[in-house]
């Protein structure tokens, strides 16, 4: 192959894993055609791309992103797209799962391993990391959570405080009643 035809292929890879951090990195084994339409066809529905790439170029291209995986052995096929890796990681396992319906037939796909933000991790972390809004609200309930304790500290014995106070207004000692007129005292003669 010429350099220039190599030098394309890279450019275009470039292209396509431009700004992608999410990805489910899986190798077909033994994959007939009418599978492998069905399994792509799967994906673009759930807005999910595929590409089968050569490991060279896949592992420059991902190098020059920062992102270190050693997984370039064998066919590979790489899938990204999906509002976040949980969602990626999903959709792609469960089709692997569809795709599998005799369970004495190989497997057809097997999963190497995911990236998720540039790191790479199991399928299974994959499948249970936050999404970014659920990662936003976990942040701002444990904010939430300390700032009412701290009210709470702060106002709860003042309330306290208040609460004895009512009680002994409430509780007034009763007035004591005025002394029977004292009586007027025997005038001594003399």
């Amino acid at each position: 192959m010429s350099k220039k035809i190599k030098a394309m292929e890279i450019e275009a890879l470039r292209k396509a894993f431009g700004g992608v951090k999410d990805y489910v990195i899986i190798e077909p084994i033994k994959v007939d055609s009418a599978t492998e339409y069905e399994f792509r066809k799967k994906l673009r529905e759930k807005k999910v791309r595929a590409l089968l790439v050569k490991n060279t170029y896949a592992k420059k291209i991902f190098t020059e992103m920062g992102i270190e995986v050693n997984v370039w052995s064998g066919p590979t096929l790489l899938c990204w797209g999906g509002a976040n890796i949980k969602e990626l990681s999903n959709n792609v396992e469960g089709l692997i799962k569809d795709l599998k319906k005799d369970p004495k037939s190989p497997d057809k796909f097997k999963v190497k391993i995911a990236v998720a933000h540039g790191l790479a991790v199991s399928m299974d972390v994959a499948k249970t990391m936050p999404t970014r809004e659920e990662a936003v609200g976990n942040v701002l309930g444990a904010l939430l959570e300390a700032g009412s304790s701290l009210v709470s500290a702060l106002v709860g014995p003042g309330a306290q405080l208040a609460g004895i106070l009512k009680a002994i207004e409430e509780k007034k000692p009763e007035e004591p009643t005025a002394a029977p007129a004292e009586e007027a005292a025997p005038a001594v003669a003399g």
